[in-house]
């Protein structure tokens, strides 16, 4: 049976998902906000996580996450139960580098055409945690199928985003929506497609509306 891809992603409420476990996770671009998930966590978003991760499945993760997770989850103490999850399943990694890939059980895709192929082929699920730099081109070509998002009552202001530059415009259908008790926002979202464009307007536009528009089209701005 065909895989599914699935992401899931902790965010803050502008969309931030960059280091949320810890202050020396990644401090790529000066962001120095990191940990602040783990100052908000609680039961519900520890049953989120279980559920995201409930075998079978392998992971999918963009370089610079699996160079994190590569420093980290390979010394966790044997019975750290996402530890040792994560050591007995196979771990895809999409990049154009050719580093060897150090922790057991992983495997590199040159591109999003292999990762399309290891889509369509028999085995588990895919899923993603953190690589914010995947979601833009999984949704360009269609192999994105669903979006679990953590959303935190927090504003970051700056860090990388999950949907960054070059997210292409698609619809989702809720799935699921629950809050957990610090006011952690849990959503499941399957990918749908092209948004649909409706309109509030009147039929018939006034005179000023008609000259907003001439302005706007004349290169005037606002």
């Amino acid at each position: 049976m065909p895989r599914r891809i699935i992401g899931a992603a902790f965010v803050s409420l502008d969309g931030v998902m960059q280091a949320p476990g810890g202050p020396d996770e990644d401090w790529t671009g000066g962001f120095d906000q990191g940990g602040w998930l783990a100052a908000l966590f609680d039961e519900g978003i520890g049953n989120q996580v279980d559920s995201v991760f409930k075998p079978p499945f392998d992971l999918l993760l963009g370089r610079r996450t699996y160079e994190i997770f590569a420093a980290h989850w390979p010394f966790a103490p044997e019975g750290d139960e996402i530890g040792d999850l994560f050591r007995s399943i196979r771990k895809y990694v999409l990049t154009s580098r050719a580093t060897p890939l150090a922790w057991a059980g992983s495997e590199r895709l040159a591109g999003i055409d292999a990762l399309a192929a290891l889509r369509d082929s028999d085995g588990p699920n895919l899923v993603i945690q953190g690589s914010s730099t995947l979601y833009p081109q999984l949704l360009e070509r269609g192999l994105l199928d669903r979006i679990v998002t953590m959303t935190a009552p927090i504003v970051l202001g700056t860090g990388k985003r999950m949907f960054g530059d070059g997210t292409p415009p698609r619809s989702l259908e809720l799935v699921e929506h629950r809050l957990t008790r610090n006011g952690i926002a849990m959503a499941t979202y399957d990918v749908k497609g092209a948004v649909g464009i409706a309109d509030f307007q009147f039929p018939e536009p006034s005179e000023a509306e008609i000259a907003r528009r001439a302005r706007i089209a004349a290169g005037e701005g606002w």
